[in-house]
């Protein structure tokens, strides 16, 4: 009975409790006008959704296009996030168009530091936003906000340097996520025991981005968090 009870307990030591995953995904190509359209954000969006639905451990919210606006994303974060327990995870998607320090909705601006101060309101002790847009990385050099990330329980993994552009490609997919989708799917788990950790999924789309690219894109992972922390059991 004693060596039962050991290995269940060497068991759970090996693989931690990991609770429920609660994403909102969200992708725009299809902007007011004809002159800011992207071809693949929507796209994106609906991939990274499908990779977590596929777990069973994971209730998501799929935005997109006119659906995606500032107020539709508040809400599904409100909602979706407040069911999130210690044990489970938060994590918001983006892709689309980035400026200084914002997000582009379908019909304004949504700043990190709003997203910030909102996910401080919930108990999930894993909080992760992950954005695929151009000069994502600009948030890690904001003078007025950036010790307020860095203090933060909040991981931030984005697409490129501040200065950087995030290349769209012929596939049906951003560069970014395409390495972030194969990544999440198994890619990424270097040691093979089924989890993508942070510091894992980080390792193998920044190493594809930047091979793809030619490095002319970087992708970045920022905040306060841990690297063993795990993103998804595939």
């Amino acid at each position: 009975m004693k060596r039962i009870v050991s290995s269940i307990l060497l068991c759970l030591l090996a693989f931690p409790l990991f609770g429920k995953v609660y994403l909102v995904s969200v992708g725009i190509a299809d902007y007011p006008g004809k002159e800011n359209d992207l071809r693949v954000s929507a796209e994106d969006a609906k991939t990274i959704s499908k990779i977590f639905l596929a777990t069973k451990d994971a209730s998501v919210c799929t935005l997109t296009n006119e659906n995606a606006t500032q107020g539709a994303m508040l809400s599904a974060m409100h909602t979706l996030f407040s069911e999130a327990g210690y044990d489970d995870s938060v994590l918001l998607y983006f892709s689309g168009h980035g400026t200084d320090g914002t997000l582009v909705c379908h019909d304004g601006l949504l700043s990190y530091e709003h997203i910030l101060n909102l996910l401080n309101g919930y108990h999930a002790k894993q909080k992760i936003v992950i954005v695929d847009a151009c000069y994502a990385g600009k948030m890690r050099t904001s003078k007025q906000h950036s010790s307020d990330f860095s203090n933060q329980n909040v991981m931030f993994f984005l697409s490129s340097r501040t200065n950087e552009e995030s290349k769209e490609s012929q596939y049906k997919n951003s560069l970014f996520t395409i390495f972030l989708e194969r990544g999440l799917r198994g890619g990424a788990d270097t040691d093979r025991n089924r989890i993508i950790t942070a510091r894992e999924i980080y390792d193998f789309v920044h190493n594809g981005v930047v091979k793809a690219s030619d490095g002319k894109q970087h992708p970045v992972m920022w905040g306060k968090f841990d690297n063993n922390m795990t993103i998804i059991k595939w």
